[in-house]
């Protein structure tokens, strides 16, 4: 017995080693292997959850190592939490040849001399068929009609490919289903909605060969890590200490993540894949229905559920049925580990030629619930968790109300049939008001807010009605933009206007509508749009050179009779992020141009943890000048020029760090890194600086200490 567990460890360990070596292979020579048609360049941006989407059937950036990093299903988005490593699509079937299944991503794959074993779907034969965007958001650059949220993906890839496109490396051992699939994701900044992302599979059987007995399913590399604690990529980059579980019930069928206990207090949320639904487009008939799970370890184990499945036959047959819940109870449930987690479906009696089947997952995050330990999951744990996954099937399921896939009718008259085109369409949801076009303006310890009224112009999807009711303000505090969740997680409400109307607090608009409104021409990078502003809103006592995040949201009146609760626009959907501060100068006087914090003493609140995550603030500059830095010798310490109506901060690395690259500035400050133009660290000392006006050549001259 001991002689055979130290084969299984040693084989592991050169699995480990194997898929270690093609990690370092792909990341070295992706444009060798893969030169001109994959997309790994999407990844949603609205809603709150980041997670990349590629048209080779994968997600996730485990394998991308795009510069800059992209999230690999970050959540809160801004965070640094990661709840994935890397996933893909699992095809299984019984074909005139025998079982196959096509997989997308697997965790062991085996050295070869050519491509990636068992990354099975590729890009298709076209070069232009790239990840493609589309929004239902009007003023969005990627607008569309045909759009069904407020980011969609669609990706295309097949996997009949046994050598890479553009290239002549094989795909060792990939035997095609002949498979075609068209891929669709979907994103919504609603608050409701902002935590879960949909997959949505359209799958057809592009070859001659009718496939009998198809399973379709994700798996995952689920992880719950936060980057900041433990940097992605560095050493393994895998996670040992995830726990999961399972939730299979008439209403919610899911598996699910957690950090059982590897960063305590910086990772406390969910990650769940759920089957939202799943039929033949041909033939509703073909498809039973039943519903699988299961996990293994990344390097195997002693027990054979540890191991992962080595060929396709046993990969079939984790597909078609789940861990027994004895050994789920006994050996799985929180008992941590790097578990790979498989959610399937099917069967799908037959897919002849030219024909297509539909599977629909989403991706689903959450908070923990409660101030328990990490390491407890259960059901009050999970309650934000259940909360999301009940906005994804609704979102899913749209007008079905009752389920059952058909458009139902008393009488003549439909009664799910919201948008009166006639069919049951899904992915339909009650809407609140359209957020504000809202612009920030930042000023002496100030911050002032302007927003339009297009939000009261809005009408809900669901009641028909213009139903706005009021506008809502949010701001982060200082310190949020260093905090582990980021700077928008604790955005909290400091005002609220509301229209008398009996609802609410009848507080009425008065106070903050602008006596005449303001237009202004706003240039949005891909359109000039004319913006009126009719609100205005200043926030003051606030502290010059931090970084604060402002969002104003608009709410309707809800509806009793629908029993749908009010409804709030997105904080994120217009979350603008602003450092107070001096306005540009235009006339430079000897007591008007300075430093703060002056004396800097090192590390400073604001500081990172490193010396050139450090920084004080140059204001009261002129909107154009030149800044030089002395040592009391005379010798030139570094120099920059500010243009204050570009300035954004990225010349120092702490605004790369703790921004989130958008910060808006006053025009009058400057951040500086105290790092020579040598690139070292200056010493403590008296220093001297000089600010040339270059629209004037007026020149100020002044000095500030550094304490370490």
């Amino acid at each position: 017995m001991k002689s055979f567990v130290l084969k299984n460890r040693f084989f592991s360990l050169i699995i480990a080693l194997g898929f270690f070596a093609v990690i370092l292979c792909e990341a070295v020579n992706a444009q060798l292997l893969k030169p001109t048609k994959d997309d790994y360049s999407k990844y949603t941006t609205t809603g709150n959850i980041g997670i990349t989407v590629t048209n080779a059937g994968t997600f996730g950036d485990g394998f991308i190592q795009q510069t800059p990093d992209q999230p690999s299903c970050e959540y809160p988005k801004g965070s640094g939490i990661e709840h994935l490593f890397v996933g893909g699509l699992w095809v299984g079937a019984v074909t005139t040849t025998g079982i196959h299944v096509s997989t997308a991503a697997f965790n062991t794959p085996r050295l070869s001399s050519g491509g990636s074993v068992n990354f099975e779907f590729t890009n298709t034969a076209d070069p232009t068929d790239l990840v493609k965007e589309r929004s239902s958001i009007p003023d969005n650059k990627y607008f569309s009609y045909d759009a069904i949220s407020h980011q969609d993906f669609l990706a295309d890839f097949t996997d009949t490919n046994t050598i890479v496109p553009g290239t002549s490396v094989l795909i060792p051992y990939h035997i095609p289903l002949g498979l075609g699939v068209h891929l669709e994701t979907y994103a919504w900044n609603f608050p409701f909605t902002d935590a879960f992302v949909i997959f949505n599979y359209t799958i057809t059987n592009v070859q001659d060969d009718t496939l009998k007995d198809v399973y379709l399913g994700l798996w995952a590399d689920l992880v719950v890590r936060n980057t900041n604690i433990t940097p992605p990529r560095v050493g393994t980059p895998f996670y040992i200490h995830a726990g999961v579980g399972y939730v299979n019930n008439d209403s919610t069928k899911m598996v699910y993540c957690y950090d059982y206990d590897g960063d305590p207090g910086f990772t406390d949320s969910y990650v769940a894949m759920a089957l939202l639904g799943a039929k033949a487009l041909n033939d509703d008939d073909q498809y039973q229905g039943k519903i699988f799970y299961n996990w293994w370890l990344f390097s195997g184990g002693d027990a054979d559920h540890e191991r992962p499945p080595s060929d396709e036959g046993a990969r079939y047959l984790r597909m078609q049925e789940s861990i027994s819940n004895d050994v789920f109870q006994n050996d799985i449930f929180q008992s941590p580990g790097n578990r790979m987690s498989l959610i399937t479906t099917g069967p799908f009696e037959a897919i002849p030629p030219d024909s297509s089947v539909n599977v629909v997952f989403a991706f689903i995050c959450a908070r923990k619930a409660g101030y328990n330990s990490s390491k407890i999951d259960d059901d009050n744990a999970k309650k934000y968790l259940y909360e999301n996954t009940r906005w994804a099937y609704r979102a899913y399921y749209g007008e079905d109300s009752n389920k059952n896939g058909i458009l139902d009718f008393v009488g003549t008259d439909s009664t799910e049939d919201i948008n009166g085109n006639g069919k049951l369409d899904r992915y339909i949801l009650p809407t609140p008001p359209t957020a504000p076009y809202v612009k920030l303006i930042p000023g002496n310890k100030q911050v002032t807010l302007m927003w339009d009224k297009r939000a009261e112009k809005s009408i809900d999807l669901i009641t028909k009605s213009m139903d706005f009711e009021g506008y809502r303000i949010y701001r982060s505090f200082v310190g949020d933009d260093k905090s582990t969740e980021g700077i928008t997680h604790n955005m909290s409400l400091i005002a609220e206007f509301d229209t008398v109307d009996g609802l609410f607090y009848d507080t009425g608009l008065d106070s903050v509508l602008l006596s005449e409104p303001v237009t202004e021409i706003i240039d949005n990078g891909n359109s000039i749009d004319t913006i009126q502003f009719y609100y205005q809103y200043t926030v003051d006592n606030l502290h010059n050179g931090w970084q604060y995040a402002f969002s104003v949201t608009a709410f309707d009146s809800g509806d009793i009779k629908l029993r749908l609760e009010s409804l709030e626009s997105s904080k994120l959907q217009n979350m603008k992020i602003v450092s107070p501060g001096t306005p540009a100068n235009p006339d430079m006087k000897s007591d008007q141009v300075g430093v703060y914090p002056n004396p800097y003493r090192a590390n400073a609140l604001w500081d990172g943890s490193f010396e050139r995550e450090r920084k004080l603030f140059f204001y009261n500059l002129p909107a154009n000048c030149e800044v030089r830095i002395y040592t009391l010798a005379g010798d030139i310490v570094d120099q920059f020029t500010h243009y204050g109506t570009s300035y954004d901060g990225s010349d120092i690395k702490w605004y790369d760090q703790f921004s989130l690259g958008n910060t808006i500035f006053p025009g009058g400050e400057h951040a500086w890194d105290l790092v020579s133009k040598y690139d070292q660290a200056i010493a403590t000392g008296l220093y001297l600086f000089t600010v040339k006006d270059l629209d004037n050549g007026e020149l100020f001259k002044g000095k500030f200490l550094v304490i370490k």
